[in-house]
């Protein structure tokens, strides 16, 4: 139905005289008479009378105006809060992370989105590569950083960088003193692992499948083992970009101990161009950033 021709019925069963309603809508009165009896075949009714020389609405025509009248103020009202939106509305972005990925360079930029435009909200969600890939597919993440890459033809996965690894130790640990150590090398010390929802996949890169791993504590943050470190309870091993200076805490590089970090969204799928943009932006800045 002809969005125009309501608007033009609009006008006319108000006024009830085709030269005055012509004369406000800015339309000739043949365009007007042929647009209202295109309407009026269109709907199989009658919407005015003739009586004498002027018209007046039919019964179904005081029906049809009520409606009318109605949709096009709904209509009018919408198209004012979306051309308002324009400035006003948030702009959400979903990113899901790997533990320890969203530190440094990614928190930085969102931090920068919101400093420049206050319309940004981000939501942040903290899993495995598997399960956030899970997300994606069920259309509640944007974009995930990810450290493993799967045999998904839907997505897509592009590399940002790669990633070393320490070891936490608490300070005055017998280990606090080296330089640099080989997975070997921890098998002797209590550790704190990660549990089975975090995938393991930095874990496995990180120590030898074979060794002996004396895990005393398992969690599902690097934030959490960081204070399980501090509190002495053992060691763990974590991504270079959780590496901060503290205290309580020395890091020690682990040899020969690699990782890819991935940027992972869904082919095909139609994205806001904010977050299109967002995810150009982790891409670029942390490429820049591993061929310094």
């Amino acid at each position: 139905m002809n969005y125009n021709y309501l608007r033009y019925f609009s006008v006319l069963a108000q006024l009830e005289h085709y030269t005055l309603a012509a004369a406000r809508l800015e339309i000739s009165q043949p365009s007007l008479s042929s647009a209202i009896r295109s309407l009026e075949n269109e709907l199989g009714v009658s919407l005015f009378e003739k009586v004498g020389r002027n018209i007046r609405l039919t019964e179904q025509g005081r029906y049809f105006q009520k409606k009318v009248d109605s949709a096009l103020s709904e209509l009018s009202a919408a198209t004012e809060v979306l051309i308002a939106s324009h400035d006003t509305a948030p702009i959400v972005i979903r990113v899901g992370y790997v533990s320890g990925s969203l530190q440094g360079t990614v928190a930085k930029l969102m931090s920068d989105c919101i400093r420049n435009d206050k319309r940004f909200r981000f939501h942040i969600t903290e899993g495995s590569a598997k399960d956030l890939m899970d997300l994606l597919h069920q259309e509640r993440l944007d974009m995930a950083i990810v450290d493993v890459t799967a045999r998904d033809r839907s997505l897509h996965f592009r590399n940002l960088r790669q990633r070393d690894f320490y070891v936490a130790v608490p300070a005055g640990h017998p280990l606090s003193g080296q330089h640099s150590l080989k997975a070997g090398d921890l098998v002797h010390y209590q550790q704190i692992g990660f549990s089975h929802s975090m995938d393991k996949s930095f874990e496995d890169w990180a120590s030898h499948q074979d060794a002996h791993q004396n895990f005393v504590c398992q969690v599902n943050s690097v934030a959490g083992a960081l204070d399980l470190v501090a509190a002495g309870v053992g060691i763990t091993i974590i991504p270079d970009e959780c590496v901060e200076l503290t205290k309580e805490i020395v890091f020690i590089p682990l040899q020969n101990r690699h990782q890819a970090l991935y940027l992972c969204t869904v082919y095909d799928r139609w994205l806001e161009p904010t977050a299109w943009d967002f995810a150009d932006q982790i891409v670029h800045t942390l490429r820049q950033e591993a061929a310094k």
